[in-house]
């Protein structure tokens, strides 16, 4: 095989293994509601975890920020007040 031949070959297998890592991170538009009784807990969330969009992201997984306060997830109804620094309300970040 050509060296040349081998560098492509190479370079289209990197290529594909950056696109499949890539889909495998990436999660667009909003998370799933689910199907048990919930409730949006904000002020909570870990950075890159969130459920949906904020005042300044427009996905799921997009904030760059821990307990940023207009970031939520989906909890079981109830469960947010049992969380320090939880909310059912946005707060100011």
């Amino acid at each position: 095989m050509s060296a040349t031949k081998v560098a492509l070959a190479s370079a289209f297998t990197g290529l594909m293994a950056v696109s499949v890592i890539s889909s495998s991170f990436a999660q667009s538009g909003p998370a799933p509601q689910p199907s048990f009784k919930f409730e949006k807990c904000f002020g909570v969330v870990k950075s890159g975890k969130n459920d949906c969009q904020t005042m300044g992201s427009s996905c799921a997984g997009t904030v760059k920020h821990d307990q940023q306060g207009d970031a939520w997830i989906y909890l079981p109804a109830g469960s947010c007040d049992k969380i320090v620094g939880g909310s059912t309300e946005p707060k100011k970040s």
